[in-house]
């Protein structure tokens, strides 16, 4: 659905029931002065800071730290195994195997971990005073709608899937650059509708130091779930002795420059991925709904991006208050789990959207390859 912005440009949009808030924001991006061509609202996409999540914009001379969000290089892994089937009590072994390799929520390492990116690390002010932490940070998978996951996919394998990003190592660093794009916006009188959306010109030493520190996180991002994959394939491994095959890593939280309609434009990704045509993706629903494996279909009206999740449909505090434990536990009947109590369901089933409504939404962005249902999940 395309629509027309009074003073802005359209938005294209790949659902009807968005919030008026992630409207809101929407519009703001739309009468944004370096936007270009139209706003993409994906499927999925529910309010965020300054710019919508599930949003993609692109933009000429200027990148948005907001645009990005603040767990830059957040993203998804996944990876096929050789069995055809495992179990259960083989999957609780497993999943105790790894929470004792992967901290979960607040937890990291004990001692700093090697990564050959931290010997290349930019001098960047607020990436050398985050280095330390950072390492011990490696092969975390923290909090909030992060998971690791054991399915069973409709192409007859067991798959493992994580769901994770670049930690308070990227969170700093995406906080640091907004408050320079507010002190500079305001600095300079821009005119922007919100001062969420404040901007860095690509051309000043502000604009290159985020990209450099940006495109460091989603390596740190990358080199994250590689490590905690390691884990759980060992995991699994030591259990069944079984053969690994496809690997699919992923980012939906960054912004990189790409040709579109004719012009070079950097294009932000904000819980979106990259869906050119042929692109692997992975869109995950919620805990206890089926996920997917996606191939992209290079839709230029989506900028080439598709969704990135199933999309929260009420926020944590409201989930918590108003959902009904033991309805949500019946959903998740048949998945080892850790919904135990009221607390938990912030991240309950009916806390997202209808994944598979989500999915029908987008045929035209992407087609599903690969559909994933869950036998064990952990969250952060």
């Amino acid at each position: 659905m395309r629509v027309e912005i009074d003073g802005g440009l359209p938005i294209n949009l790949w659902l009807t029931n968005i919030e008026d808030e992630a409207l809101a924001q929407a519009k703001n991006l739309s009468r944004l002065p370096f936007a270009f061509r139209h706003i993409a609202i994906m499927p999925d996409s529910h309010v965020g800071y300054g710019m919508p999540i599930g949003g993609v914009l692109a933009t000429n001379g200027v990148i948005i730290p907001n645009a990005v969000g603040v767990d830059i290089g957040c993203g998804m892994m996944a990876v096929r195994t050789g069995l055809t089937d495992i179990y259960e009590e083989t999957i609780k072994s497993v999943m105790g195997d790894i929470r004792k390799g992967v901290p979960v929520g607040f937890s990291h390492h004990g001692k700093p971990r090697k990564w050959d990116g931290f010997e290349s690390s930019p001098e960047i002010d607020v990436i050398q005073a985050e280095l330390s932490s950072a390492a011990k940070q490696l092969g975390t998978l923290g909090g909030g709608n992060h998971f690791i996951e054991i399915q069973k996919g409709d192409d007859g394998f067991i798959w493992l899937m994580l769901h994770s990003g670049s930690r308070n190592f990227g969170f700093k660093t995406a906080r640091f650059f907004h408050e320079k794009a507010k002190e500079l916006c305001e600095k300079w009188y821009s005119n922007i509708p919100h001062k969420d959306l404040s901007f860095l010109p690509l051309d000043e030493g502000a604009g290159q130091d985020y990209l450099r520190a940006m495109n460091y996180c989603l390596s740190f991002a990358h080199a994250n779930r590689e490590e905690m994959m390691r884990v759980i394939r060992d995991a699994v491994f030591d259990r069944t002795g079984c053969e690994f095959f496809e690997s699919i890593n992923v980012h939906h939280n960054y912004a990189v420059m790409e040709h579109h309609f004719g012009n070079n434009v950097m294009v932000h990704r904000k819980g979106a991925i990259r869906a050119y045509a042929g692109d692997v993706g992975i869109i995950p629903g919620s805990m206890g709904t089926a996920s997917y494996i996606t191939e992209g279909l290079g839709n230029q009206e989506s900028f080439m991006s598709s969704s990135h999740g199933a999309g929260r449909r009420m926020g944590r505090a409201e989930a918590t208050r108003t959902l009904n434990l033991e309805e949500e536990q019946r959903k998740m009947l048949g998945v080892v789990h850790g919904l135990r109590n009221q607390a938990d369901l912030d991240e309950a089933p009916g806390a997202y959207k209808d994944i598979d409504e989500v999915m029908s939404n987008q045929i035209d962005l992407v087609k599903i390859t690969v559909k994933l249902k869950p036998l064990a999940v952990i969250k952060g």
